[in-house]
């Protein structure tokens, strides 16, 4: 992979713009989902997976940006209903983990997840089929059905890139930063769909192997 972006680059890919205006709209759906964050660092990952959908969205005005946000902000709120014993055995380090059954339930989960709180927070049916249509085979279908579905994938996966994500990676799969740094070059990269997040995932990892001192340690 080229590093051709530095992590400055990250903001003016989106212009540096996070209109805070549609953050501070989200706010009550932060407070309803927040009983379902606090399971595999979800609160973590959630609202940095938000910033990149803001960022890709700024590259891709023909997407709806209330489903994506919606979309990203609930994606894997589903993992606080299944047994989280099983999540890292079942869910990431066994054999058919990609389509493993506590993925497909954690699928599940989150679209009833989100057809509860939606409708009390004023969101039509409309929307919210757009939003558990996305929701539904984020992680076990790798086909994405429409713009707002490739960013939510997009934005979702590029977290792990920036420090943080991969911090938490190293930890969770007992491995060193270099070598979940190349795991993310030789697995996680090519999966990307946009270009726009292929360069942000550029612009996040080489800040990492900088920070980290990747190329030392």
């Amino acid at each position: 992979m080229k590093y051709e972006y530095s992590i400055a680059d990250v903001a003016t890919l989106g212009n540096g713009q996070l209109a805070k205006g549609t953050w501070d709209n989200l706010d009550a759906l932060w407070r309803a989902a927040e009983p379902y964050t606090r399971v595999r660092a979800n609160d973590v990952h959630l609202p940095l997976s938000l910033h990149y959908a803001e960022l890709l969205l700024d590259q891709h005005p023909e997407a709806d940006p209330l489903v994506t946000r919606i979309a990203i902000l609930l994606h894997d709120t589903g993992w606080a209903r299944v047994d989280e014993k099983k999540i890292m055995t079942e869910g990431f380090q066994s054999a058919d983990w990609r389509v493993s059954d506590i993925r497909v339930q954690h699928e599940i989960e989150g679209c009833n997840i989100a057809r509860e709180l939606l409708p009390a927070l004023g969101y039509d049916d409309a929307l919210i089929t757009k939003v558990t249509d996305i929701i539904d085979g984020h992680d076990t279908d790798p086909n994405h059905n429409s713009i707002e579905d490739a960013l939510v994938r997009d934005a979702d996966r590029l977290w792990r890139f920036a420090p943080t994500g991969l911090a938490f990676s190293a930890l969770w799969f007992n491995k060193t930063p270099n070598q979940i740094r190349h795991q993310l070059e030789d697995q996680v990269y090519p999966e990307l769909i946009t270009e726009a997040a292929r360069k942000m995932a550029q612009a996040e990892l080489g800040f990492s192997i900088k920070l980290l001192q990747l190329d030392v340690l």
